[in-house]
């Protein structure tokens, strides 16, 4: 039997748990020094006590940058073995976590199944789930009825889940009052809006929070406080119900702290570049530094089919501004369910975001594998590069669908290329291009 009921807990005793020791190697910093940032709320360690198969990842503070997974089962796309390929894929490429939003039929099926096999952290949004899983029209839905559904995912083993706790009816009241171009654009946020319009009621998950909490802390279930006022263009982002709803969720933040419930806050959404630094430095003051959870954030608007580069634009001046987490976004966004390959763009595109970010904080090593790519390529050591590039079967493909006469080059610049023509002066070498006839 645990001393502790969850992560939190366990560090404010002084406990260092396996899962932090975890962190601690995976990260190479002290396990005190992660047993403290997490009980202060600086890091996360989102780790279900019925998830028997995960590798624990922490989140926050000091730590690599991760990245989340979007995938699940919906009415037009009901392939569960199409989605249990994307879900290898995610494994494949390093994502740190998978969020299951399945919102078609019984989802739980799936979802067990992908938490038996899976070693990255599992996430949810249970107000996606609850029209299916309880197969009643939204109007019928009792504010029991959602927590039913919270507590069949903890029971599952999700490690963390997004809880629109934040859209009470002050943030509504702000939204209301600045006209937005988009309106709300989050799935979970717009369901709990309408939901809260036609009953006239308050936000369940609001007023039933500290019910909320106990379900949580019984399994030990990180909330990701989502922002369902996130802005959906550009033109929307920063104004009064982001904000409104961003106040909301840092007194919530204190208050899942106060019952040992870990937690992050979910962010923007679309912005323009030159809003990102000062929203993440905003976020962290007004979320008492909890770590920060962020869609993109998109940079434009008109790049449909390309939404993975204007995320990751955003993305890594986020991380580099101090999120902590990304979510992908594949160049389907805004368009389909992604595909297979849309699926590895999406991560690809948020690994090189989050590493780009990580290098730009200064972790210690992050820049260790780019110096010994740069090695590799200074030696013109084409299996050495191979090895260190996160996706080698396309470097390779790349490389041999053109392959150069003398494999001391590439294709581009052949016997012109600077790295071989510096490594022959420098070695006594004489460079010669029209000796052979």
């Amino acid at each position: 039997m645990r001393e502790y009921k969850t992560q939190m807990e366990a560090a404010k005793k002084g406990i260092i748990t396996p899962e932090m020791q975890t962190v601690s190697e995976k990260e190479s910093i002290p396990a005190e020094k992660i047993r403290d940032l997490v009980a202060l709320g600086q890091i996360a360690i989102p780790a279900n006590v019925n998830h028997k198969s995960l590798s624990a990842e922490g989140i926050g503070k000091g730590l690599r940058t991760k990245i989340n997974v979007n995938l699940g089962i919906s009415g037009d796309c009901k392939n569960y073995d199409t989605e249990m390929e994307k879900v290898k894929m995610s494994l494949k490429f390093g994502a740190e976590a998978i969020m299951d939003l399945s919102n078609y039929g019984k989802t739980n099926t799936f979802r067990r199944q992908l938490i038996e096999m899976s070693p990255a952290m599992i996430g949810t949004v249970p107000m996606y789930d609850a029209i299916g899983y309880l197969e009643k029209d939204l109007l019928e839905i009792t504010a029991e009825d959602f927590l039913k559904v919270v507590r069949a995912h903890a029971e599952e083993g999700v490690d963390f889940m997004t809880i629109h706790a934040g859209i009470n009816r002050r943030a509504v009241e702000a939204f209301k009052r600045d006209k937005r171009r988009m309106n709300i654009v989050s799935r979970g946020g717009s369901l709990l809006f309408a939901w809260m319009e036609m009953t006239g009621n308050e936000n369940p998950f609001y007023e039933h929070y500290d019910e909320v909490l106990e379900i949580l802390r019984e399994y030990d279930v990180t909330i990701s406080l989502g922002d369902a006022l996130r802005p959906g263009c550009i033109d929307d982002s920063t104004d009064g119900g982001q904000i409104a709803e961003l106040i909301e969720l840092g007194a919530l933040t204190e208050r899942a702290w106060a019952k040992d419930v870990q937690v992050m806050v979910e962010g923007p959404g679309h912005m323009a570049m030159n809003e990102i630094e000062a929203n993440m430095k905003l976020q962290k003051r007004i979320c008492h530094e909890a770590p920060f959870y962020v869609l993109g954030p998109l940079v434009t608007d008109i790049f449909p089919g390309y939404d993975h580069i204007t995320s990751a634009i955003g993305g890594a001046i986020a991380a580099a501004s101090g999120a902590d987490f990304l979510c992908y976004v594949t160049p389907a966004e805004h368009l389909r369910l992604p595909d297979l390959n849309d699926v590895k763009e999406g991560i690809i595109a948020s690994r090189i975001a989050a590493h780009a970010a990580d290098i730009a904080k200064g972790l210690p090593g992050a820049r260790d594998i780019d110096n010994k790519m740069a090695e590799a390529r200074h030696k013109v050591d084409w299996e050495e590069m191979f090895k260190y590039a996160v996706d080698p079967d396309k470097a390779r493909e790349y490389f041999e669908s053109t392959p150069p006469a003398d494999r001391h080059t590439c294709s581009m610049c052949g016997k012109m290329c600077a790295v071989r023509t510096t490594n022959m002066i420098l070695e006594g070498k004489k460079v010669e291009f029209c000796t052979e006839k």
